[in-house]
């Protein structure tokens, strides 16, 4: 997986009244952390990380993240927690966290298909449980995605988790089957009445009337 390049810089002020100023400069607050990286507060150049994003997705993207009069001259991290405007979408804050290129972590994939089941073409619905899942693997083995095809699947059909064709050297980190997908079947509605008509059952016959009648009398 392409390692994208990203600059920091220290920051020496918290708060919300600065992390306002940061971003009225186009800049935005940050900070690196890790297993044995005390907390480091940074400042961001918005614009480069949002370039950054284009490239990959947010969960899957691994930084070599160089801070200016930092310790290290180059950092691998991803992005562990990232916060968006609600209205806007501008990011306004960013957790970075160190990780080591020959250690297994844990990141979450995307889960796409392809094909066309064949309980979708009888009027089935496919139904997505999960749309990620969490997977275990070395950072430069991190998958884009699982692919699924899923042509064979008929109505009533299911893929679980122990199913799923996974790439070499990614494993499942927990041992839970659960189900990723499947394909539902059609509700069948009951079909309205016609005026006039009854419920079977209910139909009372003349004759059943006559007989009712004779023996009140």
């Amino acid at each position: 997986m392409k390692q994208l390049e990203l600059k920091a810089t220290l920051r020496s002020t918290v708060g919300n009244g600065p992390a306002r100023q940061l971003r009225q400069q186009g800049k935005m607050p940050a900070v690196l952390y890790g297993p044995k990286t005390e907390s480091v507060p940074l400042i961001i150049d918005t614009k480069e990380l949002e370039a950054c994003l284009k490239e990959g997705s947010v969960a899957q993207s691994i930084f070599n993240l160089a801070v200016e009069g930092g310790a290290k001259k180059a950092t691998a991290v991803m992005i562990r927690e990232m916060q968006r405007h609600p209205v806007s979408g501008d990011i306004l804050h960013a957790d970075f966290y160190e990780i080591d290129m020959k250690h297994r972590i844990r990141v979450m994939v995307p889960v796409t298909t392809v094909g066309k089941s064949k309980g979708v073409e009888l009027g089935g619905t496919l139904q997505i449980v999960r749309r990620e899942i969490e997977v275990l693997c070395l950072p430069t083995e991190i998958p884009d995605n699982i692919v699924v095809d899923i042509t064979e699947l008929d109505m009533g059909d299911s893929v679980h988790v122990d199913e799923l064709p996974l790439p070499d050297g990614v494993e499942l980190p927990a041992d839970l089957n659960f189900t990723v997908l499947t394909v539902m079947s059609p509700k069948i509605e009951e079909e309205p009445l016609e005026e006039g008509e009854e419920e079977e059952g209910e139909e009372t016959t003349d004759e059943e009337t006559e007989v009712e009648g004779d023996a009140a009398e």
